[in-house]
């Protein structure tokens, strides 16, 4: 047995009451009142249980009880030399017990050391101490020596695997404590993890909305500048404002898809395209639906790229193809090229940054550049 073995106390949750079953408390109520009902009924039996004798044994008792409590205390608080006074002051009270004639209550006083001795005390005191609690049974016992070694070995056997159940109950609870905070952190974690997911979401609709309103904005500008029609100028400006609020439309579509109220991944495809004069999209593989993450990254991939053609080659051809493949989902659109627009310079050009980084984000990857005849971006997700 190890140093730290002998000096380490039974944890706090040993030794307290939480984690008791509602049975079991009033199970060591009831055995607590057994115990001082003994002492008060041997007390009054007593052959000195007549005036004073009986005032000094009923005092013994509630002496008893008290410093009992305060043992208790100091126990759970770990305070070992109060604790080993106390008990000293308990064995003290049994032998005085004896000295007068109680010898039933020094009995069980001597019995109820070493227990709780065994019980509640670091090995290390608690062994000598049982040891000398069950001595001072040995000798008020009177009888024969065989019968009082097996009642002491029994009772250091009770305070021990009463030691070891307090242990194993301490543990538990340990370990529900444990799992109690792991769960709130992995709630706040998940907590943490859901705002992100939202402020990613919102900052890639709004970049993609303002990024529209900026072509057309843009546009209005160059048109002012070269002195164009007012019915062009207003062209712009009413599509930059129809921008404004399909951003909004998005923001409110993103929040939904968020909660898991998404339209069909096929279907938002085919509403985006048509508002390219020469685009089309395919599907190919079994569909099946996919997780929020990995649609809406598909959504705003296949946004982005169509904003960056009519910035960069207006009026290419657009092919857009979505493929269910085991364990992913690709998309890929490409474009027949084209002179530059004259809006190729407006922007900032994150776009696609962002969106490589939110398939990243979810294990897949997004490659974007030149191909044989235009421009190509194409996106991987695992599913």
């Amino acid at each position: 047995m190890t140093d730290n073995a002998l000096t380490r106390w039974p944890s706090r949750e040993a030794l307290g009451r939480e984690g008791t079953s509602r049975a079991r408390r009033l199970i060591a109520w009831a055995v607590r009142l057994l115990v001082l009902g003994v002492l008060l009924t041997a007390a009054f039996h007593s052959s000195r249980a007549h005036g004073w004798g009986l005032a000094a044994g009923a005092a013994g008792v509630l002496l008893a009880g008290a410093l009992a409590w305060a043992f208790f205390r100091t126990t759970f608080e770990h305070r070992l030399w109060p604790s080993l006074a106390l008990i000293a002051l308990l064995l003290g009270l049994a032998v005085g017990g004896y000295a007068l004639g109680f010898r039933s209550p020094a009995l069980v006083l001597c019995c109820g050391c070493a227990i709780t001795a065994l019980e509640r005390l670091p090995l290390g005191a608690g062994l000598p101490t049982a040891a000398l609690a069950l001595a001072s049974f040995a000798v008020v016992d009177n009888d024969s020596w065989p019968t009082a070694a097996v009642t002491a070995g029994g009772m250091a056997l009770a305070g021990y695997t009463l030691r070891l159940d307090a242990e194993a109950r301490g543990n538990t609870q340990r370990l529900l404590a444990q799992e109690r905070a792991a769960r709130v952190a992995e709630a706040e974690s998940a907590a943490l993890a859901e705002r992100a997911r939202i402020a990613r979401e919102i900052h890639d609709v709004l970049a993609h909305s303002l990024s529209a309103q900026l072509v057309h904005l843009e546009a209005a500008r160059l048109l002012i500048e070269r002195g164009a029609e007012r019915e062009q100028v207003l062209e712009r400006v009413v599509a930059a404002r129809g921008m404004a609020r399909d951003g909004l439309d998005e923001t409110r579509q993103a929040l939904s898809a968020l909660r898991g109220e998404l339209t069909p991944l096929e279907d938002f495809l085919a509403q985006l395209v048509s508002t390219a004069p020469r685009a089309e999209v395919t599907i190919g593989g079994e569909r099946r639906p996919l997780p929020a993450e990995a649609s809406q990254a598909v959504r705003r991939v296949a946004q982005e790229a169509l904003t960056n053609v009519r910035k960069h080659a207006p009026g290419a051809k657009v092919r857009v193809r979505l493929e269910y493949g085991p364990g992913e989902v690709t998309l890929d659109v490409r474009d027949s090229g084209g002179p530059p627009g004259e809006l190729a310079h407006a922007g900032g050009g994150y776009g696609l940054l962002g969106m490589r980084e939110r398939a990243e984000l979810l294990g897949g990857s997004l490659e974007a550049g030149p191909d044989e005849e235009g421009f190509a971006v194409r996106l991987r997700v695992p599913v």
